[in-house]
């Protein structure tokens, strides 16, 4: 029986660290904030958005809510983005996404100041990653899988990796960040021909491809760890990764569970670079007045 890699006291853990951190904050006359900008009302954004509310809340983070109607003008989001850039009081900003068709994400993302992009959309977040330097932040859920192997102790060093999914989002930074703790990592993606062989031969394996079902019994073998990143949904509404669990747990040395996996620790990564970014921008007041 495989060990369950469950996200809950790795969230718990980091939230620890994060009152400490907000207390000194709040010491200093800083209360770290958050501004959520959601366009229209989308079930899925509302949900995370009160996720994110919830976890803010939980360790004395400050939420905001700068909502816009489903048909906002370009214009005017770019403008509230602009503005949210300029707010001192403000250290991070997460931007729900998809955004409406009529709006030009890549626009959006360019938009938004790099220091305060605490969910790692930005041009500099992914100059970051890719060089561990600059203003931006890493990509969350991908940072939330390698709060996971650090938490339950397993060692990236020397190991054979297998990322399966390209994704800016998920996949590309992961990979990277496996390799930056010098794991030998192959990425698998669309154009892979024989996924199953890479995945079979990996000592860490994480799915990120977002489709149900896709890693099996025949891509595992034993004493792996198993990452499944995916949220999938059956015709029934259940929620479900991208691993077949059923298969999988009983061959694997580990894995985590969806839900209850790497998504729990997601939200906790994001407000974690909430209280980074005030952490900064304190460091960086306190650096002016020097001068």
């Amino acid at each position: 029986m495989a060990e369950i890699l469950k996200g809950a006291p790795v969230a718990e853990a980091l939230g620890e660290k994060m009152k400490r951190d907000v207390e000194s904050l709040k010491d200093a006359g800083v209360t770290p904030t958050l501004a959520i900008v959601r366009v229209g009302e989308k079930g899925s954004d509302l949900a995370y958005e009160k996720g994110a509310v919830k976890r803010c809340e939980s360790v004395g983070v400050a939420a905001r809510r700068v909502t816009f109607p489903e048909n906002v003008p370009q214009d005017e989001l770019l403008a509230g983005i602009e503005a949210l850039n300029a707010e001192t009081g403000v250290h991070g900003v997460l931007i729900l996404r998809p955004l409406p068709e009529h709006i030009d994400d890549e626009t959006v993302r360019r938009t938004l100041a790099p220091k305060k992009d605490v969910d790692g959309i930005t041009d500099g977040s992914l100059a970051a990653v890719m060089s561990g330097r600059g203003a931006g932040f890493y990509p969350c859920t991908a940072q939330a899988c390698m709060e996971i192997l650090d938490y339950y102790k397993i060692e990236c060093k020397s190991a054979r990796a297998t990322v399966i999914g390209a994704s800016l989002v998920v996949g590309l930074p992961t990979t990277v960040l496996l390799t930056n703790r010098f794991a030998t990592v192959t990425n698998c993606h669309i154009f892979t021909k024989d996924v199953s062989t890479p995945a079979r031969g990996a000592e860490i394996l994480v799915s990120a491809a977002g489709k149900a079902g896709l890693v099996g019994k025949n891509h595992v073998s034993p004493g792996q760890i198993v990452i499944d990143v995916g949220i999938n949904f059956t015709s029934e509404g259940k929620m479900v990764g991208d691993v077949s669990f059923d298969e999988v747990e009983p061959v694997v040395k580990a894995i985590t569970p969806v839900p209850g996996g790497v998504g729990t620790v997601t939200t906790s990564v994001l407000v974690s670079h909430v209280v980074e970014a005030a952490v900064k921008s304190v460091t960086v007041a306190d650096a002016s007045v020097q001068e």
